[in-house]
């Protein structure tokens, strides 16, 4: 049986990644200056902090649409017996709601909702994929992943609230006070939503580091297979002393390192860094 796996781009695979596992992606969109362009294909990161950076305003998302689903699956199902799509979380945007809508349209087209965003979507995207090459059926690999999405653990520290300030995600007051203070939030998903966990204190590569041994260390209910460092253009010294602290905190078989897409930097802006992964 022949199976595709797609997902949103929000799920911050890298082009290494999507061609190794060929998965299909469905880019949201990215609102600048009046225009929409598509996630990862019309615009970049980078292009986004030095619109916002030039005073011009900030890039906004918007969801797939349901007619660009319905030509994803349709495409794919020309293709492949069963389709698996999975979705950035609900709660976050409206994407899922228009897959299910498209995807009611076509037989063996399964969507998940992931419940998160980011590389919490892409843990469970390469699980189903090394499902399907193992020759598990799509439906049940699709119930399988709905499980697994309550026990990923995606986090994120940032650097400024600058963007989500922007974005109207939290108050000119709340990002003021985190400046003045020196304050570096971390975004932590919950039951597919967003919210503020620990806030740390002090310099941004001082901060991930601390961040990272308290999500990792003395941990023994975790699946260690795999774990993403997923972040927007954070030095590179800050990014190899995340691998380092991860390997003396137990390690794991494959650390990915992918760079967050548009959609997440849009949102929390240059220097977020996010170590995520699965629980048993």
């Amino acid at each position: 049986m022949r199976i595709k796996i797609s997902a949103d781009s929000t799920c911050d695979l890298s082009p290494e990644l999507i061609e190794t596992y060929n998965i299909g992606i469905t880019p949201l969109y990215i609102e600048k200056g009046g225009q929409n362009c598509r996630d990862g294909m019309d615009i970049t990161p980078q292009e986004i902090f030095d619109y916002v950076r030039s005073g011009k305003g900030v890039c906004r998302t918007a969801a797939v649409n349901v007619g660009d689903y319905t030509a994803f699956f349709k495409k794919c199902r020309e293709n492949y017996d069963a389709v698996i799509h999975f979705n950035i979380s609900s709660d976050f945007s409206s994407c899922y709601q228009n897959a299910c809508t498209a995807a009611a349209e076509f037989e063996n087209v399964y969507v998940v909702d992931s419940r998160n965003l980011s590389t919490g979507i892409a843990l469970l995207v390469l699980d189903a994929a090394e499902r399907v090459e193992k020759g598990e059926d799509p439906k049940e690999i699709a119930a399988l992943m709905r499980e697994t999405a309550k026990k990923v653990e995606a986090s994120f520290v940032i650097d400024t609230l600058f963007y989500l300030q922007k974005g109207g995600r939290c108050s000119t007051l709340a990002a003021l006070g985190a400046n003045l203070l020196k304050l570096k939030p971390c975004i932590e998903v919950k039951d597919g939503k967003m919210g503020v966990g620990k806030k740390y204190r002090g310099k941004i590569d001082n901060c991930i580091a601390q961040y990272v041994r308290e999500r990792l260390q003395g941990r023994d209910d975790l699946r260690r297979n795999r774990i993403f460092i997923t972040h927007s253009g954070c030095a590179p010294e800050i990014v190899e002393n995340v691998k380092a602290i991860i390997k003396e905190c137990g390690g794991f078989d494959e650390v990915l390192e992918t760079y967050a897409g548009c959609t997440v930097s849009s949102h929390c802006g240059p220097n977020t860094l996010g170590v995520l992964f699965v629980r048993k």
